[in-house]
């Protein structure tokens, strides 16, 4: 089975039981996700949403708008060296 047939095989259940099990660390049965495991689910998250052209506020990794700080992210008044000794 190739990844392409893995993904499209995934139900909107599955799919949705992947997200809850990264967001909560944990699979359903309580056991903890390994950190392979992690990136493997979040791999198949985006490339599920990808395929099924799911809206981008839908998405995993989603964020609305942008910097509402006034703040001009340009200024370099406020860096200042760090020294390690």
């Amino acid at each position: 089975m190739t990844l392409d047939e893995l993904i499209q095989s995934l139900t909107p259940e599955m799919y949705q039981n992947l997200r809850t099990a990264v967001e909560l660390g944990r699979w359903p049965d309580g056991r903890r996700l390994e950190k392979d495991q992690v990136e493997l689910c979040l791999q198949a998250i985006i490339y599920y949403e990808k395929m099924n052209d799911l809206p981008a506020d839908q998405r995993v990794g989603h964020m609305e708008g942008s910097c509402q700080s006034s703040h001009n992210h340009d200024d370099d008044d406020d860096v200042q060296p760090l020294t390690l000794q």
